[in-house]
């Protein structure tokens, strides 16, 4: 009786399984992102009526969810297919957009650094268009008026950033409530209100009255340098979970790219 013996190395199921496990979370947490962006849009009307997303005048958060978990399921399913049925292509596809993403991101980072005058003008100007939108789209109120809250600010630049909004404009003719006012995310919370009780109509006729009193009313800092005060204090955090993402994706590239290496050279010995 003759026995053979074979020479040619086997794929690691430890990296193998691995691979399969770390990308099956992102593919359910993509599959989590799509379901909640297609939930939202089904609330405001919009899968009834597609045209309402060229409507739109400012930025509609649901598409950044959509993105991302479009993105999230793709890569997740090419891992977790890739790993199972060790197809390199699926897996160099995994690892190319991963390895891409990151290049991307350091490139974002680098030249938001280099050239934080034109950044900044970026988002002074991507500010308001949001506020001219601020009524159009429900999400994108809820985005502003959150951004607004938390960083104790009004506006891009000051709280008379909101005459580009047609309901709060103090120029022509029309004739909202909100004339001349700002949302109720500008104003500073009375000590009196009872709490969880929002006064939605706090803001209203604030700009009426002279600027050296809008300070007992509400808030005069812009957004954009509230955002310029908190980075400082708080970069150990941004770094953090900077570092924390690079490192995810790098481990999912050393996974795939041996993997890649195991599949190879089983299928391809010589």
């Amino acid at each position: 009786m003759y026995y053979y013996r074979y020479d040619n190395a086997e794929v690691s199921c430890c990296y193998k399984y691995l691979m399969f496990s770390y990308n099956i979370i992102f593919w359910l947490a993509g599959v989590a992102f799509i379901a909640v962006g297609f939930w939202a849009w089904s609330e405001k009307g919009v899968l009834l009526d597609l045209t309402q997303v060229t409507r739109l005048h400012g930025f509609d958060p649901v598409w950044l969810v959509l993105v991302v978990g479009g993105v999230t399921f793709i890569l997740g399913f090419a891992g977790c297919v890739g790993a199972l049925r060790e197809n390199i292509c699926l897996l160099k596809f995994f690892s190319g957009v991963i390895g891409f993403i990151f290049i991307l991101e350091l490139t974002m980072a680098v030249l938001a650094v280099v050239f934080q005058s034109q950044v900044r003008e970026w988002i002074n100007d991507f500010f308001l268009a949001n506020v001219r939108g601020y009524r159009d789209d429900i999400d994108l109120q809820n985005l502003i008026d959150s951004l607004q809250r938390m960083n104790h600010c009004c506006g891009a630049q000051e709280p008379d950033d909101w005459d580009q909004n047609v309901y709060f404009s103090c120029n022509g003719t029309h004739r909202s409530r909100e004339k001349c006012g700002v949302p109720f995310s500008c104003c500073i919370t009375d000590p009196a209100d009872s709490p969880g009780v929002v006064n939605t109509q706090c803001g209203y006729d604030v700009r009426n009255s002279p600027k050296s009193q809008w300070n007992s009313h509400i808030f005069t800092k812009g957004c954009i340098a509230a955002l310029e005060d908190w980075l400082p204090g708080n970069l150990y955090t941004v770094a953090i979970v900077f570092i924390v993402i690079s490192l995810l994706q790098m481990v999912g590239i050393y996974l795939a790219r041996t993997l890649i290496s195991d599949i190879e050279k089983s299928k391809f010995p010589y």
